[in-house]
């Protein structure tokens, strides 16, 4: 029974982490109001006429129907274990209170024209809907091996270290997101350095920039040192990953902001979350 829970928790992770790439792509390709102002009805209809950004908003909406789906699933199902079991899935009623709460901000979003602080809070809220179903999956696993405390046994990631590269890593997130949508993508030209300098002496714009890079180079070098303490395999994945994430942001820069690179630097910096969620779980 609990295999079966863990299996819908993970495809409503899968799905919510597929639903973040398409809302980058929704951001990116200026289909925000594709359905107008319009909602849950698009444009006013259930079956829109299909023009191209009609039909990436409409796609994007059935994606977020679908994880309305799997994670009332999951909440369900995770109520119904704890009836039979007596032990609670926490995580799953949090994903269900961040669901209703994503739901409320994509309405908010759609009918305010799209003003950045609900974007923002809207790819926040979906990060943490992300993270409370990866637990969720997570809470039903027993990992083997060594305990913690054995000798020469790895340290458990999920200590005050792992959960600061948490919060820097979700931080991270939240200046990446304010980066696109305030306009600042464009503010610091070249890499690694903003317009050349270290200390840009520009305007805010330039600043937002700036402390999104500053604090992506602070989330490489924590983990690189969280990941040599630890010993763990996830550790060294998140590793892995803000650095493919860092390349991918210098080179987007480079060339000018290519759509297809925007939107995977969105992709892999949800994986990074995702990895360091796991790691800390």
């Amino acid at each position: 029974m609990t295999r079966r829970f863990a299996q819908l928790a993970w495809a409503a992770a899968a799905c919510t982490y597929l639903l973040i790439i398409l809302g980058a792509i929704v951001r990116i390709t200026g289909s925000g109001m594709g359905c107008g102002d319009h909602w849950p009805l698009c444009n006013g209809r259930l079956l829109p006429p299909l023009d191209l950004p009609t039909l990436i908003e409409y796609a994007h909406r059935l994606a977020a129907a679908l994880v309305t789906i799997l994670v009332v699933a999951t909440a369900g199902y995770g109520w119904w274990l704890q009836r039979e079991t007596g032990r609670p899935s926490v995580a799953s009623y949090a994903a269900l209170g961040l669901l209703m709460l994503q739901v409320a901000l994509g309405a908010v979003t759609v009918k305010l024209a799209l003003p950045p602080w609900t974007v923002i809070l809207h790819l926040g809220t979906a990060m943490l809907l992300l993270a409370a179903l990866i637990v969720a999956a997570q809470g039903t696993r027993l990992t083997p091996g060594a305990s913690p405390g054995m000798p020469g046994a790895p340290r458990a990631p999920g200590s005050r270290p792992g959960l600061v590269a948490l919060a820097l890593g979700f931080a991270t997130v939240l200046f990446g997101a304010l980066t696109a949508n305030v306009g600042a993508a464009t503010a610091c030209l070249g890499f690694p350095l903003c317009n050349g300098q270290l200390a840009p002496d520009g305007n805010s714009l330039q600043y937002v920039h700036w402390t999104h890079r500053l604090l992506a180079y602070t989330l490489f070098a924590y983990t690189l040192w969280w990941a040599a303490r630890t010993r763990g395999r996830w550790a060294w994945g998140v590793v892995a990953l803000v650095l493919l994430q860092i390349a991918v942001g210098a080179v987007m820069v480079l060339l000018a902001l290519p759509p297809p690179l925007q939107a995977a630097h969105v992709a892999v910096g949800a994986a990074v979350w995702a990895a360091l969620v796991l790691a800390v779980a």
